[in-house]
């Protein structure tokens, strides 16, 4: 009787279409470096607004934004408003400048006499000025109205030696005034360096005084009368003598406006 042969054991034909795929490496987690600490927070503890002990901080910052936003937007409405202003008044300026074509008064102190001054002595100094001022209006369409509250000073090198001031009065157009004003000073010490140059002068017919004369005046231009503008004038005098008969040897006088 024939043996049957059992075929042995063989390994199952495999498909390599039908093989498994092995799965691929998992990307290694990065590994902390020594004394740090990684910390992973859950998506459903990150807030989108801010937690209850941070809410009341959170609007004083809200509040603190919208008030420098409501600030710089005035500001910049104040600073649009004044440059308008500005250009307003340039244009008023301008037009009356044209229409009106103003010129600057003119000054000139016409005669100074002075008495007081005892140079051999050695009390002090009482000197009286009276001072003749002639002031030219050559305006066609403009007044000027003096107003009170002026001074006007004589200094010998920068030490005041009188006080004055000018009357009130109102100059019309194309119009020359001359007024007399009385200057005074009392208890002048002078320094005798100061008494020996000042008789020095006065023996070579050469002595220089400075006049300052500031005066608070109003303009008239047509109906209108404008803000108050102070009349600046500085006088430079030299007379021959201290004397009520004293000349004035040379003079120059120096004119300007303080507009506000």
């Amino acid at each position: 009787m024939a043996e049957r042969v059992h075929p042995s054991d063989s390994p199952p034909a495999t498909n390599e279409h039908s093989m498994p795929k092995p799965a691929p490496p998992s990307p290694e987690k990065p590994v902390p470096q020594p004394g740090t600490y990684v910390i992973q927070v859950p998506k459903d503890q990150i807030y989108r607004v801010p937690p209850p002990e941070n809410a009341r901080r959170y609007a004083h910052l809200s509040k603190r934004k919208a008030r420098r936003s409501t600030c710089r937007r005035c500001c910049f409405c104040l600073l649009i408003s004044i440059l308008v202003q500005l250009l307003a008044a340039g244009i008023v300026a301008a037009v009356v400048y044209f229409v009106f074509k103003p010129e600057s008064p003119k000054y000139s102190v016409e005669s100074v006499a002075i008495n007081g001054f005892n140079l051999t002595s050695s009390s002090p100094l009482s000197p009286e000025f009276d001072v003749t001022v002639r002031a030219h209006n050559p305006n066609d369409k403009i007044g000027i109205y003096y107003e009170k509250g002026s001074s006007v000073i004589v200094y010998y090198e920068d030490i005041n030696i009188g006080n004055g001031a000018l009357p009130a009065f109102y100059q019309p157009t194309n119009n020359v005034t001359v007024f007399q004003m009385a200057l005074k000073g009392s208890g002048i010490e002078l320094t005798n360096a100061a008494l020996t140059t000042l008789s020095d002068e006065q023996n070579k017919g050469a002595v220089p005084f400075t006049l300052k004369l500031r005066a608070p005046v109003k303009i008239k231009v047509g109906s209108i009368k404008t803000w108050r503008i102070t009349v600046k004038v500085t006088c430079k005098i030299t007379v021959d003598n201290l004397t009520a008969a004293s000349k004035i040897v040379s003079k120059k006088c120096d004119y300007g406006v303080d507009i506000w």
